[in-house]
């Protein structure tokens, strides 16, 4: 049991410890528990707007999936997440994706033929990723998001406890990731060096504050000064390396008061 969670058990009373074993329950059942994680505003507006849900959670894997679409035509969804839970007894949160079906779409993730480009790794759609930086996007994102995550993480926090779990591990994609993660209280397994010397990095003076020198739309004076110009500049390449290796994990019912970037504008996360 963990931080006063009642312990999670199916219907014959049975208690269950890992996605692993809601897996092997009915399709029902299983269903049921994992619908626990979607947030009552994005029930609503999928129950106003006949939208469609996706659960995928094969019997012999430690593996969720949940794709929810407006219309199941529709090529993109507007909630993904995927978790699995590790061999030491965490929740994984492997990705998790919450946008505006409403809000106008950037087309970050297609080349300039309309080809997916598996997260920017077979190139980058320029035109689209300035278009998404002017309209206040970070990168990867094709939509604006509608600010659920807030809700959406203590329902996995509950869940996780309920099934005796401690911590919640996941690996931020961008820069602009690790910090909103701060925000809702997680901490740094690896990686928090990193995010301490970007920042001293970006203060007037700092290798990073001299990279922003004007020679991509992506690096420009005063970007330095908010989470947005930052991702952007360091989605272009103005570290060393590239962005690779953070971890970050969350205590069960617990906030770690790590701030890597303190002078952020805080309004946008």
């Amino acid at each position: 049991m963990t931080f006063g969670h009642e312990a999670l058990r199916d219907a014959r009373g049975c208690e269950l410890y890992s996605l692993n074993d809601i897996n092997r329950l009915g399709t029902r059942e299983k269903e049921l528990i994992y619908g626990s994680l979607l947030p009552p505003r994005l029930l609503e507006l999928l129950e106003r707007r006949g939208g469609c849900l996706n659960f995928i959670a094969p019997e012999g894997l430690r593996l969720l999936r949940i794709e929810a679409r407006l219309r199941p035509s529709d090529r993109d969804l507007i909630f993904f997440l995927e978790l699995c839970d590790t061999q030491h007894g965490q929740m994984e949160l492997s990705f998790c994706i919450i946008a505006d079906p409403a809000a106008e779409r950037f087309d970050v993730d297609l080349d300039q033929q309309g080809r997916d480009n598996c997260f920017t790794t077979l190139g980058r759609n320029l035109p689209e990723e300035q278009r998404a930086m002017a309209a206040g996007l970070f990168p990867n994102q094709t939509r604006r998001g509608m600010r659920m995550f807030g809700e959406f993480l203590p329902l996995l926090e509950r869940l996780t406890g309920r099934l005796g779990m401690q911590l919640i591990v996941a690996e931020p994609l961008t820069y602009d990731n690790a910090i909103r993660y701060e925000h809702y209280g997680f901490d740094y397994l690896v990686g928090k060096r990193l995010m301490q010397e970007i920042d001293a990095g970006f203060a007037p003076g700092g290798e990073l504050y001299r990279r922003l020198d004007g020679s991509t739309p992506f690096r420009l004076r005063g970007m330095e000064r908010s989470v947005l110009g930052r991702s952007w500049a360091i989605h272009d390449g103005i570290l060393d390396e590239p962005w690779d290796g953070v971890r970050i994990y969350k205590t069960i019912g617990v906030h770690a008061d790590v701030d890597t970037f303190p002078t952020r504008e805080r309004k946008e996360v």
